[in-house]
């Protein structure tokens, strides 16, 4: 709750009021120089994360097709041997039933290494492609490193920079809000945290306020300095265009 140490009027209230908004003003300036920075840094440290999941995974899968194809060596050259042996215990079989049967297996590790070729042929055809989306997935990550030590180093640059300055707005402002009542105060703070651009006191100017006609009667009072007026269609307060430049100049 502000503390008022004297009476104090409504005009030095619009004028504090106008004080505070100019120094809110630069302060959401300076926010929204430091808020990108922030934003930008999430979202890259966030793609990061997905990033290396991927390439954790596709490391994976590469390393898979390598055993895969090396398997698939070593049953077509236990195919291989197992056809050598079935063929030569076929010149020693004593009848059709045991050579058929021979025949059989022979076939069988006949089709086994088809079977293994093929499974060569088609895992060494993904490999390159899958090689290359690897190697574009390490070098995104590798970009992205490099991008996030020149954002981060932004940021804290930018926060070096602008560290006194807030400290002296903020000193400001505790100074600015113990002219205003409570009451004001309570008002103007929601409607910073409604309205889109932070301007919750706006001018009075050629007849307008913030985009919206003032009904000439009211424009009068506004004048006057002597009634705090809010804006019937967006709840703004506003003041008058004099009070409010002079006031922002000074600031």
């Amino acid at each position: 709750m502000a503390n008022i140490h004297h009476e104090v009027t409504i005009g030095e209230q619009l004028q504090a009021l106008v004080r505070l908004q100019a120094i809110d003003s630069k302060i959401d300036q300076i926010t929204k120089l430091r808020g990108d920075l922030p934003e930008e840094i999430r979202d890259m440290e966030d793609e990061k994360v997905g990033l290396t999941t991927r390439l954790e995974k596709l490391e994976a899968e590469q390393k898979e097709q390598e055993a895969a194809i090396r398997q698939a060596g070593v049953d077509i050259k236990e195919a291989e041997m197992l056809i050598q042996r079935y063929e030569e215990q076929q010149l020693q079989v004593r009848n059709n039933r045991e050579y058929d049967a021979l025949t059989k297996e022979v076939e069988a590790q006949k089709q086994r290494i088809t079977d293994n070729n093929a499974k060569i042929e088609e895992l060494e055809a993904m490999g390159p492609e899958h090689a290359q989306v690897v190697e574009e997935a390490r070098q995104r990550l590798a970009d992205l490193d490099t991008q996030l030590d020149e954002k981060r180093g932004a940021l804290s640059e930018v926060l070096s920079d602008t560290k006194h300055e807030v400290e002296n707005l903020e000193k400001e402002r505790d100074v600015a809000k113990t002219s205003v009542e409570a009451r004001y105060l309570r008002a103007y703070e929601r409607l910073r945290g409604r309205v889109r651009d932070g301007r919750a006191v706006v001018p009075l100017e050629r007849g307008a306020a913030a985009g919206f006609a003032v009904p000439p009667q009211r424009q009068l009072e506004i004048r006057q300095r002597n009634r705090i007026i809010v804006c019937e269609h967006t709840g703004r307060i506003i003041v008058d265009g004099d009070l409010f430049r002079e006031t922002m100049a000074e600031v």
